[in-house]
């Protein structure tokens, strides 16, 4: 049975925001290690329109840019939308019932799938099948933004901790 991890970028004060800070070249290729052992990801509807640029060509792009968009494109990609709309290549709309398809999604699949999206991460979250959160925490203040819990926290138990870079902290956290 797959795993479902929820992690992203966050600043000290609890927000998301990836036009606020970018990772350094050692966090670039954590991720990219990481997208490349994921079974794939599940994104919300909005953090996948932001993701999408990934599918694109930027030959300004420096290698580890390039390495991650590589990976991120062969990656398996589920999208959750109540909209129906397209979606681009390797990428699966999810509608309907959403616990449903999130447990056949589970239960399909042995590994790690990526959550992104604070708001879809919330409704896995309520729904109980987010199974680990990792928050790579940034020394960064921004005092505004999109929280990266979208509602009620929580209770969670800290797993691990680790430095990642000369920055960066990630904590691991399972549901208490």
């Amino acid at each position: 049975m797959a795993k479902l991890v929820f992690g992203m970028n966050q600043s000290l004060d609890g927000y998301v925001d990836h036009t606020e800070f970018t990772p350094d070249p050692t966090l670039y290729r954590h991720f990219i290690a990481e997208a490349q052992g994921q079974v794939g990801s599940l994104y919300g509807r909005k953090i996948y329109g932001i993701m999408c640029c990934w599918d694109d060509e930027h030959p300004e792009w420096d290698a580890d840019r390039r390495a991650f968009a590589a990976a991120w494109r062969k990656q398996t990609k589920w999208v959750v939308s109540r909209s129906p709309r397209s979606v681009g290549p390797n990428a699966k709309l999810v509608e309907g019932d959403l616990e449903g398809a999130i447990r056949a999604l589970k239960a399909a699949h042995d590994g790690e799938i990526e959550v992104a999206g604070p708001d879809l991460a919330h409704s896995l979250t309520q729904l109980g099948l987010i199974d680990e959160y990792r928050i790579y925490l940034h020394p960064v203040v921004l005092g505004r933004g999109t929280p990266y819990f979208a509602g009620p926290r929580p209770r969670l138990r800290l797993v691990a901790h680790d430095r990642i870079g000369e920055d960066v902290v990630r904590l691991t956290y399972v549901p208490a």
